[in-house]
Protein backbone atom coordinates (compact mmCIF):
# COMPACT_ATOMS: atom_id res chain seq x y z
CA UNK A 1 0.00 0.00 0.00
CA UNK A 2 1.46 3.51 -1.04
CA UNK A 3 2.69 6.02 1.46
CA UNK A 4 -0.19 8.51 1.52
CA UNK A 5 1.39 10.76 4.16
CA UNK A 6 2.00 14.27 2.04
CA UNK A 7 -1.66 13.66 0.14
CA UNK A 8 -3.28 16.59 2.37
CA UNK A 9 -2.59 19.08 4.60
CA UNK A 10 -2.53 19.57 8.21
CA UNK A 11 -4.82 22.99 7.38
CA UNK A 12 -7.35 24.24 4.63
CA UNK A 13 -5.64 26.24 1.48
CA UNK A 14 -7.08 30.00 1.77
CA UNK A 15 -9.05 29.36 -1.56
CA UNK A 16 -10.78 26.06 -0.12
CA UNK A 17 -11.46 28.06 3.43
CA UNK A 18 -13.28 31.05 1.43
CA UNK A 19 -15.40 28.59 -0.40
CA UNK A 20 -16.33 27.10 3.27
CA UNK A 21 -17.21 30.39 4.73
CA UNK A 22 -19.59 30.85 1.65
CA UNK A 23 -20.97 27.69 1.76
CA UNK A 24 -21.90 28.00 5.15
CA UNK A 25 -23.01 31.54 5.54
CA UNK A 26 -26.54 32.16 6.17
CA UNK A 27 -26.36 36.32 5.83
CA UNK A 28 -24.41 38.71 3.28
CA UNK A 29 -24.12 42.32 2.96
CA UNK A 30 -24.14 43.60 -0.58
CA UNK A 31 -22.04 47.38 -1.50
CA UNK A 32 -22.94 48.57 -4.86
CA UNK A 33 -23.55 52.40 -6.28
CA UNK A 34 -23.42 53.74 -2.94
CA UNK A 35 -25.94 52.14 -0.94
CA UNK A 36 -25.70 48.56 1.38
CA UNK A 37 -27.91 45.93 1.79
CA UNK A 38 -28.46 43.10 4.18
CA UNK A 39 -29.66 39.81 2.91
CA UNK A 40 -30.87 36.71 5.05
CA UNK A 41 -31.51 33.11 3.76
CA UNK A 42 -31.81 34.83 -0.26
CA UNK A 43 -28.23 33.26 -1.75
CA UNK A 44 -27.27 30.05 -3.09
CA UNK A 45 -23.86 29.07 -4.63
CA UNK A 46 -22.85 27.56 -7.71
CA UNK A 47 -20.49 24.79 -7.97
CA UNK A 48 -18.14 26.77 -9.74
CA UNK A 49 -18.36 30.02 -7.13
CA UNK A 50 -20.88 32.07 -8.44
CA UNK A 51 -23.50 33.54 -5.65
CA UNK A 52 -26.85 33.31 -6.62
CA UNK A 53 -29.39 35.83 -4.85
CA UNK A 54 -33.10 36.04 -4.41
CA UNK A 55 -33.64 39.89 -4.34
CA UNK A 56 -37.07 41.51 -3.63
CA UNK A 57 -38.72 43.22 -5.89
CA UNK A 58 -38.34 46.89 -3.57
CA UNK A 59 -34.57 46.14 -3.54
CA UNK A 60 -32.03 48.54 -4.54
CA UNK A 61 -29.52 46.55 -5.87
CA UNK A 62 -32.63 45.02 -7.84
CA UNK A 63 -33.08 48.53 -9.27
CA UNK A 64 -29.31 49.32 -9.84
CA UNK A 65 -29.23 45.99 -11.61
CA UNK A 66 -31.77 47.35 -14.40
CA UNK A 67 -30.32 50.69 -14.36
CA UNK A 68 -26.81 50.03 -15.08
CA UNK A 69 -25.05 50.11 -17.83
CA UNK A 70 -24.93 47.09 -19.82
CA UNK A 71 -27.19 45.69 -16.33
CA UNK A 72 -24.22 44.37 -15.28
CA UNK A 73 -23.73 46.88 -11.73
CA UNK A 74 -20.27 46.25 -9.80
CA UNK A 75 -20.64 45.52 -6.20
CA UNK A 76 -18.85 43.86 -3.07
CA UNK A 77 -20.14 41.25 -0.96
CA UNK A 78 -19.26 40.34 2.57
CA UNK A 79 -19.77 37.31 4.15
CA UNK A 80 -18.65 36.80 7.68
CA UNK A 81 -17.57 33.09 9.45
CA UNK A 82 -19.04 33.03 13.15
CA UNK A 83 -17.95 30.54 15.67
CA UNK A 84 -21.38 28.49 16.73
CA UNK A 85 -19.76 28.05 19.98
CA UNK A 86 -20.22 31.09 22.07
CA UNK A 87 -16.62 32.27 22.56
CA UNK A 88 -15.04 35.80 22.66
CA UNK A 89 -14.21 37.36 19.47
CA UNK A 90 -16.59 35.01 17.74
CA UNK A 91 -15.74 36.24 14.17
CA UNK A 92 -13.52 33.67 12.60
CA UNK A 93 -12.89 35.08 9.36
CA UNK A 94 -14.18 37.50 7.06
CA UNK A 95 -14.94 36.80 2.99
CA UNK A 96 -15.15 40.27 0.53
CA UNK A 97 -16.13 39.60 -3.27
CA UNK A 98 -15.61 42.36 -5.71
CA UNK A 99 -17.28 41.55 -9.30
CA UNK A 100 -20.29 41.93 -11.21
CA UNK A 101 -24.12 41.34 -10.73
CA UNK A 102 -26.14 40.04 -14.23
CA UNK A 103 -29.61 38.45 -14.47
CA UNK A 104 -30.17 35.04 -14.57
CA UNK A 105 -33.30 32.81 -14.27
CA UNK A 106 -35.00 35.20 -12.35
CA UNK A 107 -32.20 36.07 -10.01
CA UNK A 108 -28.90 37.96 -9.84
CA UNK A 109 -25.76 36.05 -10.03
CA UNK A 110 -22.50 37.32 -8.73
CA UNK A 111 -19.01 36.48 -10.20
CA UNK A 112 -16.20 37.74 -8.08
CA UNK A 113 -13.24 38.93 -10.23
CA UNK A 114 -11.95 39.38 -6.63
CA UNK A 115 -11.84 37.73 -3.80
CA UNK A 116 -9.82 38.65 -0.32
CA UNK A 117 -10.23 36.31 3.12
CA UNK A 118 -8.92 37.92 6.28
CA UNK A 119 -8.46 35.42 9.28
CA UNK A 120 -6.52 36.00 12.63
CA UNK A 121 -3.22 35.27 10.79
CA UNK A 122 -4.30 38.34 8.33
CA UNK A 123 -5.97 39.17 4.90
CA UNK A 124 -4.74 37.38 1.63
CA UNK A 125 -5.71 37.88 -2.02
CA UNK A 126 -7.03 34.39 -3.35
CA UNK A 127 -6.74 34.04 -7.19
CA UNK A 128 -10.41 34.06 -8.72
CA UNK A 129 -9.81 31.24 -10.92
CA UNK A 130 -8.75 29.30 -7.84
CA UNK A 131 -11.99 30.42 -5.73
CA UNK A 132 -14.29 29.12 -8.50
CA UNK A 133 -12.62 25.52 -9.48
CA UNK A 134 -12.15 24.88 -5.12
CA UNK A 135 -14.59 22.86 -3.47
CA UNK A 136 -15.79 23.45 0.54
CA UNK A 137 -15.01 21.58 3.21
CA UNK A 138 -17.04 18.67 3.15
CA UNK A 139 -17.71 18.98 7.01
CA UNK A 140 -18.22 23.06 6.60
CA UNK A 141 -22.50 22.92 6.68
CA UNK A 142 -22.26 20.66 9.17
CA UNK A 143 -19.82 22.55 11.29
CA UNK A 144 -22.41 24.42 13.42
CA UNK A 145 -24.08 21.18 14.23
CA UNK A 146 -21.26 19.37 14.84
CA UNK A 147 -19.32 21.68 17.46
CA UNK A 148 -22.47 22.79 19.64
CA UNK A 149 -23.33 19.27 19.77
CA UNK A 150 -19.60 18.31 21.18
CA UNK A 151 -19.42 21.68 23.54
CA UNK A 152 -22.66 21.42 24.61
CA UNK A 153 -22.90 17.35 25.51
CA UNK A 154 -19.43 16.59 25.53
CA UNK A 155 -17.37 18.87 27.49
CA UNK A 156 -15.46 16.10 29.41
CA UNK A 157 -13.66 15.06 26.12
CA UNK A 158 -13.15 18.54 25.39
CA UNK A 159 -11.22 18.90 28.69
CA UNK A 160 -9.80 15.62 27.76
CA UNK A 161 -8.72 16.99 24.43
CA UNK A 162 -6.88 19.42 26.00
CA UNK A 163 -3.86 16.75 27.34
CA UNK A 164 -2.37 17.24 23.51
CA UNK A 165 -1.90 20.81 23.90
CA UNK A 166 1.11 22.48 25.28
CA UNK A 167 0.99 22.87 28.96
CA UNK A 168 2.35 26.68 28.76
CA UNK A 169 -0.63 27.17 26.12
CA UNK A 170 -3.28 26.06 29.15
CA UNK A 171 -1.51 28.48 31.65
CA UNK A 172 -4.26 30.69 33.22
CA UNK A 173 -6.82 28.76 31.16
CA UNK A 174 -10.19 29.46 32.95
CA UNK A 175 -12.30 27.98 29.62
CA UNK A 176 -11.42 26.04 26.33
CA UNK A 177 -13.85 25.81 23.68
CA UNK A 178 -14.06 23.68 20.50
CA UNK A 179 -13.60 26.94 17.68
CA UNK A 180 -13.37 25.16 14.45
CA UNK A 181 -13.46 21.65 12.67
CA UNK A 182 -12.73 20.51 9.15
CA UNK A 183 -11.06 17.68 7.41
CA UNK A 184 -8.05 18.51 8.52
CA UNK A 185 -8.73 19.18 12.22
CA UNK A 186 -10.09 20.45 15.44
CA UNK A 187 -9.14 23.80 16.83
CA UNK A 188 -9.84 24.88 20.33
CA UNK A 189 -9.82 28.08 21.70
CA UNK A 190 -8.29 28.48 25.16
CA UNK A 191 -9.57 31.63 26.85
CA UNK A 192 -7.93 33.20 29.88
CA UNK A 193 -9.27 36.31 31.78
CA UNK A 194 -8.04 38.78 29.38
CA UNK A 195 -6.17 37.14 26.64
CA UNK A 196 -6.69 34.20 24.75
CA UNK A 197 -5.38 31.66 21.84
CA UNK A 198 -6.50 28.68 19.62
CA UNK A 199 -4.49 25.70 19.44
CA UNK A 200 -5.07 23.16 16.31
CA UNK A 201 -4.99 19.45 16.73
CA UNK A 202 -5.00 18.24 13.60
CA UNK A 203 -6.03 14.68 12.12
CA UNK A 204 -4.03 11.80 11.23
CA UNK A 205 -6.00 11.83 7.72
CA UNK A 206 -8.49 13.80 6.11
CA UNK A 207 -11.68 13.54 7.29
CA UNK A 208 -14.04 13.01 3.82
CA UNK A 209 -17.69 12.74 5.93
CA UNK A 210 -18.78 12.42 9.10
CA UNK A 211 -18.32 8.90 9.49
CA UNK A 212 -14.95 9.26 9.08
CA UNK A 213 -14.88 12.26 11.45
CA UNK A 214 -16.11 10.14 14.60
CA UNK A 215 -12.96 7.49 13.56
CA UNK A 216 -10.58 10.79 13.40
CA UNK A 217 -11.84 12.14 16.72
CA UNK A 218 -11.78 9.05 18.53
CA UNK A 219 -8.09 8.96 17.62
CA UNK A 220 -7.60 12.18 19.19
CA UNK A 221 -9.31 11.24 22.66
CA UNK A 222 -7.33 8.06 22.76
CA UNK A 223 -4.19 9.65 22.33
CA UNK A 224 -5.14 12.25 24.73
CA UNK A 225 -6.16 9.81 27.16
CA UNK A 226 -2.80 7.96 26.96
CA UNK A 227 -1.41 11.50 28.00
CA UNK A 228 -1.30 12.75 32.12
CA UNK A 229 -3.55 15.67 32.49
CA UNK A 230 -1.42 19.04 32.47
CA UNK A 231 -0.65 20.59 35.61
CA UNK A 232 -2.86 23.81 34.47
CA UNK A 233 -5.88 22.15 34.52
CA UNK A 234 -5.01 19.94 37.72
CA UNK A 235 -4.44 23.30 39.45
CA UNK A 236 -7.45 24.90 38.20
CA UNK A 237 -9.66 21.78 39.40
CA UNK A 238 -7.98 21.90 42.73
CA UNK A 239 -8.94 25.83 43.07
CA UNK A 240 -12.20 25.09 42.63
CA UNK A 241 -12.60 21.98 45.11
CA UNK A 242 -11.16 24.69 47.55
Amino acid sequence: MGDDRHVWTAEPGAAERARSVLAAAWSCAVTAEGFREEFVGAHGVSDDGRVLLEVPEESALLTAAICAPRGEPSAVLEFADLAPVPVRKRIRARLWLAGWFTAEDGRLAFRATRVVLRQASGAVVVDPDEFAAARPDPLATAEARLLTHLADCHGDAVERLTRLVDPGSLHGAVRVQPLAVDRHGLTLRIERVRTGGDVRLPFHRPADDLGQLTERMRVLLAQASAVSCPRPLQRRRADGDG
